[in-house]
């Protein structure tokens, strides 16, 4: 690899590692935003009841009031909540293009093909952005969305562990990550599913659920994506049984991933190579499970509940990097 390569690939990997900063952020926004019922706090997409900012002058606010009157009540607080999200959202958006052309200019030993994926995904990301809105929240692409997120947030993290130095781990853990890995992509769908339809305090007791272990449930209409659209999804519109069975099958995916990724971070601390990843691994799982159990013990608060989110996308860092470890010796620029 030549000089100019090396400088190119190093400059794409600060870029990069400015863009994996955005996504965390984007993605504790995105959680916030939930948490705080303001993903209708702007009715209208791009803009926001009519305009390109936040109506603050006392004409406009009338106005925005008058022509959305049915939509939503305008709330300044949760509308710049909404705002601010799309406006880092935009940001990364703009960021990940620039990776982009960077990566297409810089050479064969440059990786292209995920700067072209993320390309891709951040478009798509733009039309779940407005399909939440214009939907109403609709549990299906509000979910897809939050998936979409966390994509972003972990191919990004790739590609940045990519243009820097690798090393290997032990082949024979490749299998278990993979499968680690796999458990903890569902955990976190079941996970945006529970937030999307409001079911996280389903189950108000640990670990007991509404003093029975094993509550009246309904999984046909918790699981059913093929429910009718609209008209709004605020506050979710399920049956007490429908979201049980959402919260207790995040709770028993939450037992499986803890017990497959304990062990892979077990194996990981003994191996010698993996000592690193193992404690990290280790010591996120066993923060993410207190948060866990936390937000149901405490009903649910902001902090604890936002910063689940945040610690789960840490998480899925973590996996992403022993995955990629696992298998960096058939790596090569893409």
């Amino acid at each position: 690899m030549d000089e100019q390569t090396e400088i190119v690939r190093g400059r794409l990997r600060k870029l990069t590692g400015v863009a994996v900063a955005l996504a965390c952020l984007v993605v504790v926004l995105g959680a916030f935003t939930r948490l705080v019922d303001a993903g209708l706090g702007c009715p209208d997409w791009p803009g926001c009841y009519g305009f390109l900012t936040v109506p603050e002058q006392p004409e406009d606010v009338a106005a925005a009031e008058q022509m959305f009157a049915d939509d939503a009540p305008f709330e300044a607080g949760k509308a710049w909540t909404e705002m601010v999200h799309r406006y880092f959202a935009g940001t990364l958006g703009l960021v990940i293009f620039a990776i982009l052309v960077v990566a297409l200019r810089g050479g064969a030993q440059v990786p292209k093909k995920l700067p072209g994926a993320l390309a891709v995904l951040v478009i798509c990301q733009a039309a779940f952005g407005m399909w939440t809105v214009t939907l109403r929240l609709w549990p299906q692409v509000v979910s897809a969305h939050l998936l979409g997120g966390f994509a972003t947030l972990a191919l990004l993290w790739l590609l940045w562990l990519r243009l820097g130095p690798g090393a290997s781990l032990d082949a024979r853990l490749r299998s278990h990550a993979v499968l680690g890995i796999g458990l903890l992509i569902v955990q976190i769908a079941l996970g945006g599913w529970v937030s999307s339809n409001y079911a996280a305090l389903a189950c108000p007791d640990f670990p007991t659920c509404q003093t029975l272990w094993w509550p009246e449930t309904d999984f046909r209409q918790g699981f059913d994506i093929f429910q009718s659209v609209g008209p709004n999804y605020l506050g979710g519109l399920m049956d007490s049984s429908a979201r049980a069975s959402i919260h207790l099958s995040h709770r028993l995916g939450a037992v499986v991933a803890l017990l497959v990724l304990g062990a892979l971070a077990w194996r990981l601390y003994g191996s010698g190579t993996g000592t690193r990843l193992g404690a990290a691994l280790g010591g996120v799982l066993s923060l993410q499970l207190c948060l866990g159990i936390g937000n149901v013990v405490f009903a649910l608060p902001l902090w604890m509940a936002t910063a689940h989110n945040g610690i789960g996308a840490i998480l899925l860092l973590v996996m992403v990097s022993v995955n990629y470890r696992a298998f960096s010796d058939q790596s090569s620029p893409r």
